[in-house]
């Protein structure tokens, strides 16, 4: 006989369910009376009996994930009652009060239900959380004095700061209440966490992109395994992690001159390359070389997968990092585009030596890796080709696993290696030729996942840029635009150079769009427009 105890054990070891049921067929466990089974001798069993509910499985984790994100107004709170006073109090906690209610509603009916995710189930509860939470979390805009904001673009700010793209519809905020402007800041650090965890532990179940990549990679607990026996135990490591370099970062951003709240939030941003500041010249405010060299350099700490740290951390060897073949490969295209960056700055005389180079290396840094903290005059007036060769280096992103956005380093390098072997193919059109990382061969699987997601995206980026442009926006600045969305660098070209509040409404909306198909890396929502997702 399997109790439920059986059954949990059982999952959480990834191991097939009671009675030879697989565990993606084991959805709930339900709280009806078991079945009675007479046996020979009249005797009765109890049964485990198992039952999908997809509705109330979305229901379930969605009002839980809404009631945890209520407790994240506290902190905003804490900080309008210090600096801003209680008028400044009152957004937040009515928006606590709406996150609450909607979290209970969605939880409280389906609380009895034991709930384990299938492949589908995961893919409505990660595409519905973050809308639900893109329209709730804008409520403290909308409801604070000021800034006010409207529906359309307080839901903006929200996705912007969620999705770690740092693109902005607000100006003065040097004038503007420090609960607003820490609220910002705790978006992206919350956004950027939430999708560390994502990428490591809910990707490799869902089999599509981000971590699926690493099947045919090496170290061994990045092919077929958890970093940790258990979720929960990975979650909490990469958590310890993230709170650890923020840290870090703070404490660093301090003692290179900033203020202790301006290090705080600068720090969140930074970590999550999430690019909310708390001046509206961003890191040009402070005109710092130190500071600039502080965020360049940890905006390139935050591009590298966090799953590297962890088992940096856990061999007590940085050679974990090192020998990753996605590390070696970011690293040199980045250091490629920040040494061309220096390099022009200077030959074309816009700054000193000195000057070229922590503001090339900060600029540079910031944009590949999608962070968007911005420098003195950037992208205004700086040469041309930097600003354009900074937007296309922003299609790069980071790795995989880390708070980047963009197509991310290890797709561009199987797609380099798949064209490699297509030249060779020509040549010797009967070899034997596989696409390797390191001595691993990459199944075919693999490239026709990482191929498929690059037509995706190439074409997501095509339909919002013709989009954009039917609303009435120029050319420059709608490519400009929808590079800085969809790859979640928050940094525009042209009418948005200086902030994305000149667009219209359907321009915003679509921005809006472009930032969570960015961020949840297209798939997930194409699926749900797909018919035999839903049979």
């Amino acid at each position: 006989m399997v109790t439920e105890a059986d059954f949990d054990e059982r999952r959480e070891a990834g191991q097939p369910a009671a009675g030879g049921l697989a565990q993606s067929d084991a959805m709930v466990v339900t709280e009806l009376p078991a079945r009675q089974v007479a046996t020979g001798q009249n005797q009765k069993k109890r049964q485990v009996v198992y039952r999908r509910s997809p509705l109330k499985t979305a229901l379930y984790v969605v009002g839980l994930l809404m009631i945890l994100f209520s407790v994240t107004m506290l902190p905003p709170m804490g900080v309008a009652w210090w600096y801003d006073g209680y008028g400044v109090v009152l957004p937040f906690a009515e928006a606590m009060g709406a996150m609450l209610a909607l979290g209970l509603i969605c939880w409280l009916p389906v609380r009895r239900y034991k709930v384990d995710l299938r492949n589908r189930d995961g893919f409505v509860v990660v595409v519905a959380f973050w809308f639900l939470l893109s329209l709730i979390g804008a409520l403290p805009f909308m409801l604070s004095d000021y800034p006010h904001m409207p529906l359309v673009d307080a839901v903006f700010e929200t996705v912007s700061g969620l999705t770690t793209t740092g693109a902005t519809v607000l100006s003065g905020l040097d004038a503007m209440p420090k609960a607003i402007v820490y609220y910002r800041a705790q978006l992206n650090f919350l956004g950027g966490m939430g999708i560390i965890v994502l990428a490591v532990a809910l990707l490799p179940m869902l089999g599509v992109g981000g971590m699926q990549l690493y099947k045919a990679e090496t170290p061994g607990p990045m092919k077929d395994e958890k970093l940790t026996p258990r979720i929960t135990e990975t979650a909490k490591n990469l958590w310890y992690i993230y709170v650890g370099l923020n840290v870090v970062c703070t404490l660093s951003f301090w003692a290179a001159g900033m203020s202790f709240f301006d290090a705080l939030c600068h720090s969140f941003a930074t970590l999550a390359l999430g690019g909310f500041s708390t001046h509206d010249a961003s890191i040009g405010y402070f005109q710092s070389p130190a500071i600039e060299l502080v965020a360049g350099f940890f905006s390139l700490v935050a591009a590298v997968n966090f799953a590297l740290y962890f088992l940096a951390w856990r061999s007590r060897s940085l050679m974990a990092i090192f020998r990753d073949a996605e590390f070696q490969f970011c690293m040199v295209v980045m250091g490629g585009i920040i040494a061309t960056t220096c390099i022009f700055l200077y030959v074309d005389g816009k700054f000193s030596p000195w000057e070229s180079g922590y503001h090339g290396f900060f600029q540079a840094a910031s944009v590949i890796t999608d962070n968007g903290l911005g420098t003195i005059g950037y992208p205004a007036d700086w040469p041309t080709f930097v600003p354009l060769l900074l937007l296309l280096g922003s299609f790069f992103g980071g790795c995989v696993g880390s708070t980047c956005g963009g197509i991310k380093a290890i797709r561009f390098l199987l797609l380099y290696k798949q064209s490699v072997r297509e030249a060779r193919l020509l040549i010797r059109p009967t070899a034997q030729i596989s696409v390797k990382l390191g001595s691993h061969p990459v199944p075919d699987r693999v490239m026709q996942a990482v191929w498929g997601f690059y037509y995706l995206y190439i074409f997501s980026y095509c339909f919002f840029s013709l989009a954009l442009t039917a609303t009435g926006v120029d050319l420059v600045t709608s490519f400009g635009t929808v590079a800085g969305c969809l790859n979640n660098m928050g940094i525009g070209l042209g009418e948005t150079a200086a902030g994305f509040g000149v667009l219209n409404d359907t321009a915003t909306w679509l921005m809006s769009l472009a930032m969570l198909v960015g961020r949840l890396e297209v798939f997930p929502l194409l699926l749900l427009f797909l018919p035999d997702f839903w049979k």
